[in-house]
């Protein structure tokens, strides 16, 4: 059996920037063990898979450890593929998933923009060992929604933070956002996932779900502009809907090949 696979760059307009996809249509489901495993090979943040339904298409994706809720990054990269490798002529897919709903990515001249939904973070107690993992110095805020969610006061803090990836895995949650106003965005951030295999994500779409919420409360607007600062660095351009967000981006086919199973 062989499957098709590429990899795409997702939030950049460069190759080796941004985040890196694995992106593999299939005519049917693989069972879950094999779509793992294959994830796991790919050693990617995240693997997606998809599968032709009506219209649109039905949307997994898989972290080296375990399959996710949600992804942006890996959608925005499947969106692409499928308007550039396998002749959609729409400019807009619905993706169906299990735990995300219906999510929209729309061609919008030389970009993508994702229609996600909204997942504010709510404030909690600091936990025991929390600012430690992170490198010790203390946020102005603590937040959470899938992911623990700190604010802090410049740019350069979330530059500076080092974290303890063996201590960071030891916490019940996918991921750590931890995120500041901008030099020159109107903020940043950076997300760590050790305990998904992920010890650093480049960009993070299902980051800004959360990101996006609470920093146009903060500033009192609806439309963003973010940068992740990661060594690859990302690119976002955001808005708040409602309860849901846009959040829009280039993406860059990097390879196209089969798997052998």
């Amino acid at each position: 059996m062989t499957i098709p696979i590429y990899q795409a760059d997702a939030f950049t307009n460069r190759l080796f920037g941004g985040n890196p996809a694995a992106i593999c249509p299939l005519k049917e489901w693989l069972p879950d063990e094999t779509m793992q495993k294959i994830a796991t090979e790919n050693n990617l943040a995240e693997t997606a898979f998809f599968v032709a339904d009506g219209d649109g298409y039905k949307l997994r994706w898989f972290t080296p450890e375990f399959e996710i809720d949600l992804c942006g990054h890996a959608t925005l990269a499947s969106a692409h593929i499928i308007f550039t490798e396998l002749g959609y002529q729409k400019d807009t897919i619905n993706f169906q998933t299990v735990k995300a709903g219906v999510l929209t990515v729309k061609k919008d001249g030389d970009k993508y923009t994702m229609d996600f939904p909204s997942r504010p973070p709510i404030g909690i107690e600091l936990p025991n060992g929390l600012v430690e993992a992170l490198g010790g110095k203390e946020p102005v805020a603590v937040l959470r929604s899938r992911d623990y969610f700190l604010v802090y006061e410049s740019e350069e803090d979330i530059l500076d933070i080092t974290p303890d990836f063996s201590a960071m895995s030891k916490f019940d949650t996918v991921g750590f956002i931890v995120t500041s106003r901008g030099n020159e965005a109107d903020f940043v951030s950076r997300f760590f996932a050790p305990g998904a295999g992920i010890p650093e994500d480049p960009v993070t779409g299902s980051a800004h779900c959360n990101l996006i919420p609470y920093w146009a409360d903060k500033l009192g607007k609806s439309k963003l502009h973010a940068y992740q600062l990661s060594a690859r660095k990302g690119e976002l351009w955001c808005e708040l809907k409602g309860n849901r967000v846009l959040m829009s981006g280039n993406a860059v086919t990097y390879l196209k090949g089969e798997i052998y199973i």
